[in-house]
């Protein structure tokens, strides 16, 4: 069957008064939250389920040592732009501050690809993740070296106005 017939059988029915205009039946209050509180079940429904909780092997509890090993080996892989930050955005999306072994392989591969945005905005994570002033001060300080040895400079000297 051609489409145009399918959409000939599809409006044949629509009628164009109540095409645009939505019909309005007054109710009391009691019918109007009756129908507005009663489920609208659906044939397909039933195929989908929101509420089962999958797990796929081998995604066991690790431990922060295991994680900060396993993201510097990411790291270490990485070989373009999209992998660098889609490796980033995974490690930050955890509830921990990754360590400053983790960020100093992010910020190498950083370089590597030579993505000096991403470099910034590395400092940027640290400064959103951790709990205040001081722990970003550590963080700043143990990755001072490799900082100005990679030329990265932060937001803060970037646009100093802003803070």
């Amino acid at each position: 069957m051609s489409p145009t017939a399918l959409f000939r059988i599809a409006t044949r029915s629509v009628r164009p008064s109540t095409f645009f205009k939505a019909s309005y039946t007054p109710r009391s209050p009691v019918q109007a939250f009756a129908a507005i509180s009663t489920p609208v079940t659906l044939g397909f429904a039933s195929n989908f389920s929101t509420t089962s909780k999958r797990f796929s092997a081998g995604h066991e509890e690790e431990t922060y040592e295991e994680f900060s090993a396993r993201y510097e080996k990411e790291f270490e892989n990485v070989q373009d732009v999209f992998e660098l930050q889609r490796n980033l955005n995974n490690a930050f999306a955890y509830d921990l501050v990754p360590s400053v072994e983790v960020l100093a392989a992010a910020l190498k591969a950083a370089r590597r690809v030579n993505d000096f945005p991403t470099a910034v905005r590395i400092f940027e994570g640290i400064k959103a993740k951790v709990e205040n002033e001081a722990q970003y001060q550590q963080y700043l300080e143990k990755l001072d070296g490799l900082r100005k040895e990679l030329g990265v400079v932060l937001r803060e000297e970037l646009y100093p106005e802003e803070q």
